[in-house]
This record gives structure tokens, C-alpha cells and sequence, in this order.
């Protein structure tokens, strides 16, 4: 990961000011939001790959998706990159299948993943950023959806917030499906970890994380750690660090509905070898993810900013809604997992 980034003054306001809102949004109790339903999510199956077949038929009958929101496209090869021109074929084939009701899309395969160096769930809910592919360390286009309180994205905002269900198999993609679905049933005692590490350049997001404490109402506790392992706690719903490779997660529990990534340069690069992949942190037990498919520096901005991320979770928003809301630019990161997990949605 790429450290050296130019001191801009204006930008370290910004971030101090968001820093500010975004503690004082935590510390407020938090409201109980309407979450995104199985009615207004289009799900994506690639007919060329079996396994997203019955994946794709599986999610279908968990989650009650309305048949008229399966959406089957064609993705011969299983790349892992789309070309932009290959890209744009296939946004409008799936964007012609759907409805104004639809406001988050779910793609279910492992590739492709990226659209040259954008991710591709940056790339199908903000359109493939070119600019960004000529230096991919360079700050990115501002996502509107960014800590934003709507509920229907594609009503207000006119961008439908995506996400990638991999398949490592079609028991491992079941079972996290399931895990999905058993997030809300009850509120449980559970923790969110937050550790800065010893490699200080993945550490950019330690500024924003919640003030360690308790959150009463919703049986969760904050604990903020100077460790580079988090080992043997079963009661995981948070877990997000800095490291390139995370280390003993089989020793961990994570509850359904867990959230949990890494600030490092490529983890969202799903099948790459030169650092822990995503897919890592779903094998272990959590329920969504998220990692950047290209080098974007340690820009704060484009990982899920901790306090925003937990706040909105806690709120009542989905895994899909509060993971999108929590990135500022998102062209490169791609999100993955379960999207309608709510464990703490409104009753």
C-alpha cells in the first residue's frame, strides 16, 4: 500500500469536521430506520455459471425475492475483470429488466469482480470512473449516497447501491445466506472490535473509531484495541483492523449480520494471492464485507468509515445500505456478502 500522500490542509479540515459529525451523530441514540425489503432488491444470476444458478434460486426462495426481480445475463469465461466496453453491455442489459421500485441490485457469482481498476459494484451504481483508472491513488469521485438517511436510494439519489454474493461453494454461499437471514430474529449481546495494528499506514481509519462504551439499547459494546490479532471472541458483530493479512480468525465467533474488512490495498482483488482476500472474512463467519480491487492509497475515503458504518448498522439499515453509506468514494471498493442482513432493524 502506497503511503506518500501530499499534505493538503484544506482536506485535513474536512476530515476533522467529519470526524466531529460523525462522533456527534454516534453518541445520539440510535433511530430505527425503515430497511431495504426483499421487493425493492433485483438479484443478478450468470445462466453461463451453475453454481450462480442455484445459488441464485436459493436466495430466491430465502428471501421471497419477487420472481419478476431475477434478472439472467450471460458471462461466459468467468473473467475476473470486465473490459468497460464489456461492462457497459452488461449494465444495460440488466438496468433494461428493471423497475423504478427496484433501489439495490445483488449480483451472485465470485467473477468478474472489477471493471478495470473499479470495483464492480463501484462501477454498476456510479458508472465506471475512467479518470480514476489514470492514477488510482488519486482521490475519488464523491459518492451522494455518503452517510445519507434515505432509504430508497434509486428514488432520491438515482443510483442503485450493488453487491457481489461470491460463491467459494454453493454450501459455503448457503450458508452465508442463512446467516443473513437469522440476523434480526433478536437483538443478542455482541461486541464491535476496532484495532489499530502495528502497520501504521493501513491505520488511516483509527481516527474515526467509536468511542469504546456500550450502546444499552442495542446490547452492544465498543472496544477499541491497539493490537495487530483479535483472537478467541465469539461475540464478534464489528470487526475492522489494518493489516494486509488478518490473522486467527478461525478462533473467532461472529453473530449473524456480522460486518467485517481490512484497510490494506487489495482485498477486494477476490481470487489475488499477494494479500488476505475478502472472501476470507465471509469463510470465517461474516455476513458482508468489503475490499478495494485496485492500489487506492490509505485514503480514509475509500474504506467504510467505522463510525458511520456502525451508526447506520445500529440504526436499522441493511448490510447493503449501511456498508454503502459508510464509503465516501467507492469506485474501487467492492462490497460483498449477504445485502439484506438487519440485525438491528426496526420492529
Amino acid at each position: 500500500m502506497r503511503t506518500k500522500l501530499p499534505f493538503d490542509p484544506r482536506a485535513a479540515v474536512r476530515t476533522l469536521l467529519a470526524f466531529l459529525l460523525a462522533c456527534a451523530a454516534f453518541l445520539q441514540a440510535p433511530g430505527a430506520a425503515a430497511a431495504l425489503k426483499p421487493a425493492e432488491l433485483a438479484i443478478v444470476i450468470n445462466e453461463d455459471d451453475p453454481d450462480s444458478v442455484a445459488v441464485g434460486d436459493y436466495y430466491r426462495q430465502r428471501r421471497d425475492i419477487p420472481a419478476a426481480n431475477v434478472v439472467r445475463v450471460r458471462i461466459p469465461g468467468k473473467p475476473q475483470r470486465l473490459t468497460p466496453a464489456q461492462f457497459r453491455l452488461l449494465k444495460e442489459e440488466i438496468d433494461s429488466k428493471l423497475g423504478p421500485h427496484i433501489q439495490a441490485v445483488l449480483m451472485i457469482w465470485t467473477t468478474p469482480y472489477a471493471v478495470d481498476c473499479n470495483s464492480l459494484t463501484g462501477a454498476y451504481t456510479l458508472g465506471f470512473d475512467g479518470a480514476q483508472c489514470a492514477k488510482t491513488c488519486a482521490a475519488g469521485q464523491p459518492s451522494p449516497y455518503f452517510n445519507s438517511k434515505s432509504a430508497r436510494p434509486f428514488t432520491d439519489h438515482a443510483l442503485r447501491p450493488s453487491m457481489l454474493l461470491p460463491i467459494s461453494s454453493v454450501k459455503e454461499a448457503k450458508a452465508l445466506i442463512d446467516r443473513g437471514v437469522a440476523a434480526g430474529f433478536r437483538t443478542v449481546p455482541a461486541t464491535a472490535y476496532y484495532l489499530a495494528t502495528s502497520e501504521k499506514a493501513r491505520n488511516t481509519r483509527a481516527g474515526f473509531f467509536p468511542p469504546p462504551g456500550r450502546v444499552p439499547a442495542r446490547r452492544l459494546t465498543t472496544k477499541v484495541m491497539q493490537a495487530d490479532v483479535l483472537e478467541g471472541a465469539r461475540d464478534v458483530m464489528v470487526y475492522q483492523t489494518g493489516m494486509a493479512q488478518v490473522a486467527k480468525l478461525e478462533t473467532l465467533g461472529f453473530l449473524p449480520g456480522a460486518l467485517a474488512d481490512h484497510l490494506t490495498s487489495l482485498g477486494g482483488d477476490l481470487l489475488g494471492t499477494s494479500q488476505m482476500s475478502s472472501l476470507r472474512w465471509l469463510e470465517a463467519g461474516a455476513t458482508a464485507s468489503y475490499g478495494t480491487v485496485s492500489e487506492p492509497c490509505n485514503h480514509w475515503q475509500k474504506f467504510p468509515n467505522p463510525t458511520v458504518l456502525l451508526r447506520r448498522y445500529l440504526g436499522g439499515d441493511s448490510a447493503i445500505e449501511a456498508y454503502w453509506k459508510s464509503v465516501a468514494w467507492p469506485a474501487q471498493g467492492l462490497f460483498i456478502g449477504e445485502p439484506l442482513a438487519t440485525p438491528y432493524r426496526a420492529r
